[in-house]
């Protein structure tokens, strides 16, 4: 019999519904697991004893009509949970226990799924290597040396980890799509909008969003589902009609056009990567799509327009972790001093270099010079994808332009590490969706992932082509469990 741990969501979900299994049993192999996995460090707040009571709870009157019945699932400390501690991986919010749920993971409870903790991050959503966290970085799954990505680095290394079947993070700039890229999972940045915002601990507020991280399309079309809702507490959220993207779900992408945007391929990319995005293609033809070249000329500022933008709504949002009405407060002599202090010891080094350059540039002066400007080159980057999809269905990119790095590697140099965003920045600019898929190894046999990127609110087709690729690339991810005690 295939272990608990080695099936997927939607093999749970069935083997529940049909008696085979109970939900008892999947939660406690999953606790066990992840109590044995502590060298990880994915977790910043454990929740096993309540999450096997609620098992026994669904056991003794299932409830088999739900779409997540009785399945425990880990979730990205970025997500507010109502009486259990949210930190978003910050001294600042380290005693922080909301009175709220977020409306992503009241929808995930309401379809059964049960908490079973809150996974590392990095602080406030802000890396790309879960380095930043106050708990401490997040090793990879794949080799003790590497990082897991970032920021859901704990969500990607406790899923490749086989610590949870499924789980959610937010990607504000690749937060989701890099770390399934460097753990050979599948993570997908629905459209801006899709999925309610409320209750997510704030970064970046017009590029935030919340996504589901799966070991295959087949799960992240469920969680999607389950996802995704109108919220009416949420001003960003988008009222329309959501698919039933798990029964929609096909492999027919015949006559289906596909861009490859020349900009993505950049200056030092590892001849690997080039190699693998050559081989997304032909199995795109083969699968009966069309390959057509674009062009996305504005490709080349998403970056920098991405870290003036960014960086400036987290000076904004981060404004009220002031020492006053919750979280860390360090005792000063009077309040500006108190507020001063207490910013200084509660914010880690990546958060307070963001923060300060998101305060220089919507300061008097540079306002016009910066931030009106990022704000002009986001439109325009936004037209090229719009003038893009007259001509494609979908685009074809890799996800990240290298594979995972080691631990300590780029955090002497910011630059280099933001470098590491360049294929996915544009999509949040753009506000669309995109998914990465694992579709390869490295010379190291470390995972490299492609990047479908698509039209607003098709997420559904984007699945589509990503479950016709799947099913060709055959990706196998063979981890020898190294960290167990």
């Amino acid at each position: 019999m295939t272990d608990v741990i080695d099936l997927t969501l939607n093999e749970l979900a069935n083997k529940i519904k049909s008696k085979e299994i109970s939900s008892t049993e999947v939660t406690s192999a999953y606790v066990d697991r992840s109590k044995s996995s502590k060298k990880l460090n994915t977790y910043v707040e454990e929740t096993f004893e309540q999450a096997i009571k609620v098992a026994k709870k669904f056991d003794s009157k299932p409830d088999f009509e739900k779409k997540l019945p009785g399945i425990p699932l880990a979730v990205k400390d970025l997500f507010c949970t109502h009486n259990v501690r949210t930190t978003a991986s910050s001294k600042i919010l380290k005693n922080f226990i909301p009175s709220y749920e977020s409306t992503v993971t009241q929808n995930l409870w309401d379809a059964g799924a049960i908490l079973l903790g809150k996974l590392n991050c990095d602080e406030f959503a802000m890396g790309s290597s879960n380095e930043t966290s106050y708990f401490g970085n997040v090793i990879s799954p794949i080799d003790n040396n590497l990082v897991p990505g970032g920021s859901s680095g704990g969500s990607a290394s406790a899923l490749a980890a086989k610590l949870t079947p499924a789980t959610i993070g937010t990607d504000t700039g690749g937060s989701i799509r890099q770390p399934a890229s460097f753990t050979g999972t599948v993570g997908l940045k629905p459209t801006y909008g899709s999925c309610s915002r409320y209750g997510i601990v704030a970064f970046a507020s017009s590029l935030d969003q919340a996504g589901p991280m799966t070991k295959n399309v087949k799960d992240c079309a469920l969680l999607l589902e389950v996802m995704s809702s109108f919220d009416q507490k949420d001003s960003t959220s988008i009222d329309f009609k959501r698919p039933n993207y798990s029964l929609e779900l096909n492999n027919n992408i015949k006559g289906k056009k596909i861009g490859i945007p020349k900009e993505y391929r950049v200056d030092g990319m590892p001849t690997e990567i080039e190699k693998l995005w050559e081989k997304g293609k032909e199995f795109l033809k083969e699968c009966g799509a069309e390959i057509v070249d674009i062009s996305l000329p504005h490709t080349n500022y998403a970056l920098p327009t991405y870290y003036i933008v960014a960086p400036a709504e987290a000076s904004s949002n981060l404004a009220r972790y002031d020492g006053v009405k919750y979280g860390f407060r360090a005792e000063g002599e009077n309040l500006i001093d108190m507020y001063e202090k207490t910013r200084s010891q509660g914010f880690g080094d990546e958060v307070k270099r963001r923060i300060m350059i998101g305060t220089y540039v919507l300061s008097s002066g540079y306002y016009d010079a910066y931030y009106l400007k990022a704000q002009k080159v986001r439109m325009l980057i936004k037209n090229d994808f719009d003038e893009a999809f007259n001509k494609v269905d979908a685009i074809l990119t890799p996800s990240t332009p290298s594979s995972a790095f080691k631990i300590g590697d780029k955090t002497d140099d910011p630059v280099s590490m933001y470098l590491n965003d360049i294929f996915t920045v544009p999509v949040n600019l753009a506000g669309l969706p995109g998914i990465s898929i694992p579709a390869g190894l490295d010379k190291n046999k470390y995972p490299l992932g492609l990047q479908i990127i698509g039209k607003p609110f098709d997420e559904q087709g984007i699945l589509n082509i990503a479950y016709s690729m799947e099913e060709k690339i055959n990706f196998k991810l063979n981890i020898n469990d190294w960290w167990i005690k």
